[in-house]
Parts: structure tokens; sequence; C-alpha cells
């Protein structure tokens, strides 16, 4: 069976959770350059292929996972498993993006002295670190024109303010995430304010 067919409510438990553990399992597994280039990555599974979350849920996700503490990558892993599976699928999710990273940086320890100055080895990281940014400008494209898309003045002039203020003022992103966010609560109560005055008249 072809998972980009599957759907969630088709799929018995066990189905479900070997196909969300599979999934972060190989991403996490073959994707270098850290959770800026797995969560393009996953959104392209969950968002694009199997179709079971999407677009808007996704850019939630992610901005939740980059503003919580711990490792961005397995940040997005347990919000798309609970999403999708709620706490067993957050567990599988986990177990999937943690397992790669954790067992190749246990056998990398043990070769690291043999392997830091091998001139084949810097090269195969440089690159791997060309492939890397190519894959963060894609995602960052693919996430800009899901904002445009929506319309939304206010997401466009946010988006561009957090651009200037990081690129070019160099403000810390923890700050340019807390202040996105007390925007977007201060809108969406003016806007449902204005909603029920609307709806009261």
């Amino acid at each position: 069976m072809n998972d980009k067919h599957l759907k969630v409510e088709d799929l018995s438990r066990a189905k479900l959770f070997w196909v969300l553990f599979s999934s972060t399992f190989t991403l996490s597994a073959f994707t270098f350059g850290g959770g800026y280039v797995i969560v393009p990555l996953m959104r392209k599974t969950f968002v694009e292929k199997l179709k079971w979350i999407d677009e808007d849920e996704m850019l939630d996700i992610i901005a939740i996972a980059q503003a919580a503490p711990g490792p961005m990558a397995v940040n997005t892993s347990i919000h798309v498993g609970f999403k999708i599976a709620g706490i067993p699928g957050a567990f599988m999710t986990l177990l999937g993006s943690v397992l790669p990273p954790l067992v190749i940086l246990t056998l990398v320890t043990y070769i690291y002295d043999a392997i830091k100055d091998n001139k084949i080895v810097e090269t195969l990281f440089f690159g791997m670190s060309i492939g890397v940014s190519i894959v963060i400008l894609d995602a960052v494209l693919s996430m800009a024109k899901a904002v445009l898309r929506a319309k939304n003045i206010l997401q466009w002039i946010i988006m561009l303010l957090a651009f200037v203020a990081i690129y070019f003022f160099k403000i810390s992103v923890v700050i340019i995430i807390i202040s996105c966010a007390v925007i977007g609560v201060i809108a969406i109560l003016f806007f449902q304010k204005d909603k029920n005055k609307g709806s009261s008249l």
C-alpha cells in the first residue's frame, strides 16, 4: 500500500503508529543540518504527501516548536504526532526523531579522532552545508508563500518587520517571536471584539 494515499481514519492503530515512527525515523536518519532542515521535509511528508495536516496548522506547529524550549526538530515531531494520534502518536514521532542522531553520535564518538582532520570528510561536510542552505531556503519560501496566500495585511507587515528586525538590526529571535505572539493575541482579541459588536447590532 502506498503511504501517499493513506487516510488516518482508514488505518489501524498499529499501522498509524508505524507510519508516524518510520516517517520521522527516515527523515531524521537521512537529514543533515539540524531542525531547520528536517522541519521543511516533515512538512512535505505530512502536509503535501500524506495530507494529514493542512498548511496553516503546520505553520502554527512550527511557530510553537520554534518558541518552545528544546531542539526544534524534536518539538515539531512531538506536535505533529500529537496532532495526528494524541499522546501515543507524539511518543512514536519523538522516538523516530531522536533514535537516528542518538545512534549516529554514539558511533561517531568512537571514530571522531580518526576523521576530524580527514580532507575527504571535510569536503563531504562542505557539500552537505550547501545542500542544507538550499533546503532551508526552500522552507522559507514555502512558508512565506503560505503567509502571502492568506491575503492578510497584518501578517504581511509582521513578516516584513520581523525580517528587518533580525537581518538589519540583529534583534534576538526570542524577542521577535514573543513580540509577534503578543501582536497576534492583540489582533485576535480586537477582531473578536469587533465581531461581537457587529453581531450585536
